[in-house]
């Protein structure tokens, strides 16, 4: 009884040490293919035409999954791969590439007359920002609104870099801005004057029948202009007949 029990522990053991041997040397090789496996190859750094004929040659497929825009590496060239270079693989495997591009330009768009927190988000929007703030006395502009930009509007640049911008603190101190007056009544443009610290000097008038009576026509010095000190401006106005204007004067005296 206990050789019969030693016999089938042995025909046991026999048969699964060859059964393992078949499964492993025979059925494995054949279910996995290992003697068609290849290696594959190292694909950074080249031109992904290059690349993508090399795969070809080893009978891989190729395909592009990602593109990184940078200026880090050449445009055109292979940055990563998928299976990994010196892994097994079957012929055949698709082998997935990330390309490198040249970074996209971006063009400058115009902020000059824009607030500073306007320019600030427009630039964020397209992938810009402010790199340096300058601040200066600016009678042509608002303050707190963009005098000056650099790069300009129109110029091409790279993601991410910033601009240069003025900001505009307005009219100087002690400083003044001649007002436009034209079209104002003449009692409108004296209040004008008045606000703009300016006073009104000689008045001559000019007949216009298109215009209403008394309506500045022209002043002596050109709106916008800054003085140091403050100026008397003459007003040309309009009249409908100057026979107004002598029966005025006859009145006042």
């Amino acid at each position: 009884m206990l050789k019969k029990i030693i016999n089938f522990t042995l025909s046991l053991i026999t048969s699964s040490l060859l059964i393992f041997i078949i499964f492993d040397w025979l059925i494995m090789p054949l279910y996995i293919r290992k003697g068609k496996s290849v290696v594959v190859m190292n694909l950074q750094g080249k031109d992904v035409k290059r690349a993508l004929k090399q795969l070809e040659s080893e009978g891989f497929k190729a395909e592009i999954f990602d593109t990184l825009y940078t200026s880090k590496f050449d445009p055109e060239t292979i940055i990563d791969q998928y299976p990994v270079s010196g892994s097994r693989v079957k012929r055949g495997r698709t082998i997935r590439l990330k390309v490198a591009q040249q970074e996209k330009m971006i063009m400058v768009p115009n902020l000059v007359g824009q607030s500073r927190r306007s320019a600030e988000i427009s630039l964020q929007q397209i992938g810009l920002n402010i790199d340096t703030v300058y601040t200066e006395y600016n009678p042509d502009y608002q303050k707190g609104t963009v005098a000056w930009q650099f790069p300009k509007s129109g110029d091409q640049i790279k993601k991410g870099y910033g601009l240069q911008l003025t900001i505009s603190m307005g009219l100087p101190p002690d400083f003044f801005q001649v007002p436009q007056l034209f079209g104002l009544s003449l009692n409108s443009a004296k209040k004008e004057l008045v606000k703009s610290k300016f006073s009104l000097g000689k008045v001559s008038y000019q007949q216009n029948e298109d215009l209403i009576p008394y309506t500045v026509l022209d002043q002596s010095i050109i709106p916008g202009t800054v003085l140091d000190e403050s100026a008397k401006i003459d007003l040309v106005v309009s009249i409908l007949d100057l026979q107004d204007i002598f029966d005025k004067l006859q009145n006042d005296k």
